[in-house]
């Protein structure tokens, strides 16, 4: 609450996301806590990599398509990448996780998919300051429009 203006870190967000997808393995009760120490730590190095120059809290749409995180019964290779540090294969993690999940992880809100017909949960939600973009449709609302393109901003007109 001492900071001015939007928050620029990505820390509460990519937490949110690393406890999610870590949560997913411990579940199965096939890794230790040791592992998972260790796999969310690199996890989360990564993604603070990937996302470092796709983060725009003034725009939290912005990139969205590129900071999600996807299993489509192919790997996103960021969470194999964290994987392979732990000595999971790629076949001990189709069977750990889900084998159709999206993760968005966005500025202000963190969300996923299980399932491409699942219904989108919220992981981590934070206040977004006032601004004029809530029209803007974002990567998800696409997705569930049956948009593919994720690059291109779709506005919403509302009407009244």
């Amino acid at each position: 609450s001492h900071r001015r203006g939007p928050r620029a870190d990505m820390v509460p967000e990519i937490a949110a996301a690393v406890g999610f997808v870590s949560g997913l393995l411990r579940t199965r009760g096939c890794v230790s806590e040791q592992q998972l120490q260790v796999f969310s730590g690199a996890l989360r190095e990564a993604l603070t990599e990937h996302y470092k120059h796709h983060w725009f809290p003034e725009k939290p749409f912005k990139g969205s398509g590129y900071r999600c995180i996807r299993i489509n019964h192919r790997m996103d290779p960021i969470i194999s990448k964290a994987a392979s540090q732990i000595g999971l294969s790629l076949p001990q993690l189709y069977q750990l996780l889900p084998s159709e999940l999206t993760l968005w992880v966005d500025p202000y809100e963190v969300s996923y998919r299980i399932g491409e017909d699942g219904s989108i949960c919220v992981l981590y939600e934070a206040t977004k300051p006032p601004s004029s973009y809530g029209g803007m449709l974002t990567c998800k609302n696409q997705m569930m429009l049956g948009r593919t393109s994720p690059s291109k901003n779709y506005i919403m007109t509302v009407s009244s």
